[in-house]
């Protein structure tokens, strides 16, 4: 008997969204789920990884806060999942699709955010994406270096969510406009609580166009998307469009530049400099699951890999394990 849910989707999805029975597949084939889909499979993979647990001690903006409210990676994941699931729905676009490559789009990312990922970047040939590492945990590095074998649409979601790249999917190509949407808002919201602007800051010209308040942003900015259609690529109308590139460019004036954002970032430059010239000088005091990579990946990769996947507080306690001297109590 047929999936349920393909048929389901044949029924309702519109004719631009891309059907699951269409996937071009695994990089190793499996044998089908009689109850799951291939994407509701990918989305378990991904929600089951550690790497996606890890996320929940990875910073968004602020460095180690100590209120409990800022974002961190994990949530700000879990919104960008919402609301590409939101304008999915409203567009007859693969929910399921759309949701496993939300889930996996920051799995790479560095402990300390943006900060970690320019240390790293500065430190290996080639430089260093997070969208890329992200490709590359779920195809290498997680489960052990077998990976988690996902789609090749989820996979192309992930790796295309960032920057001038593009998904070859409408679904794939919605990630980077929740993804946007989401960090603008919820960013604002972080700001305003560590201080650093109010909502009266925020340009009048472009609070009439999105709003004033964090829900009327959001809803101004999902509703461009969709009323963007799925005739040809992603969207987002005008004016709605230009103004939400006019607020990223405020925040990042006002606040992902600002001195308080950044004032920590010397001190991320050289924890993550340190610890990278440990790890490349005692290749032993790696993990063994990561170690065994060196003679296919090369040292550099394999130790840019273990400090991606930290935490931002077990990089801290690693960094102190590894430099900071110990108080000697006697015997």
């Amino acid at each position: 008997m047929k999936n349920v849910t393909l048929r389901i989707e044949e029924m309702t999805l519109c004719p631009h969204a891309f059907k699951t029975s269409d996937t071009r597949g695994r990089i190793t084939a499996i044998e089908p789920c009689p109850v799951r889909t291939e994407f509701q499979r990918d989305r378990d993979r991904i929600t089951h990884s550690k790497s996606f647990r890890r996320l929940m001690h990875k910073m968004q903006v602020f460095i180690s806060p100590k209120d409990d409210h800022y974002r961190t990676r994990l949530t700000h994941t879990l919104e960008v999942v919402q609301i590409a699931r939101t304008m999915a729905r409203a567009m007859a676009l693969n929910e399921d699709l759309t949701e496993a490559a939300a889930l996996g789009h920051d799995l790479g990312h560095t402990p300390f955010g943006h900060s970690g990922e320019r240390a790293l970047d500065k430190l290996i040939s080639g430089g260093f994406r997070h969208y890329e590492q992200s490709l590359r945990v779920v195809d290498v590095l997680e489960k052990d270096g077998k990976g988690l074998n996902l789609t090749f649409e989820v996979r192309d979601g992930i790796v295309n969510h960032s920057g001038s790249n593009k998904a070859s999917t409408l679904e794939g190509q919605l990630i980077k406009f929740a993804d946007r949407i989401a960090y603008i808002n919820h960013d604002i919201d972080d700001a305003c609580r560590a201080g650093l602007i109010s909502l009266d800051d925020i340009p009048w010209e472009l609070c009439k166009v999105l709003g004033r308040t964090h829900s009327e942003r959001i809803t101004s900015m999902v509703t461009a998307v969709i009323n963007g259609g799925t005739d040809g690529d992603i969207k987002m109308t005008e004016p709605y469009g230009e103004a939400m590139l006019k607020l990223r460019e405020f925040m990042f004036d006002r606040v992902y530049k600002s001195a308080e954002a950044t004032r920590e970032e010397e001190k991320v430059r050289t924890l993550i400099e340190r610890l990278f010239e440990y790890y490349c000088n005692n290749t032993q005091a790696l993990p063994a699951e990561l170690r065994k990579n060196i003679g296919r990946d090369g040292t550099e990769r394999v130790v840019c890999d273990h400090i991606a996947s930290m935490t931002d507080r077990y990089a801290i306690s690693t960094f102190e394990e590894i430099y900071v001297p110990k108080i000697w109590l006697g015997v």
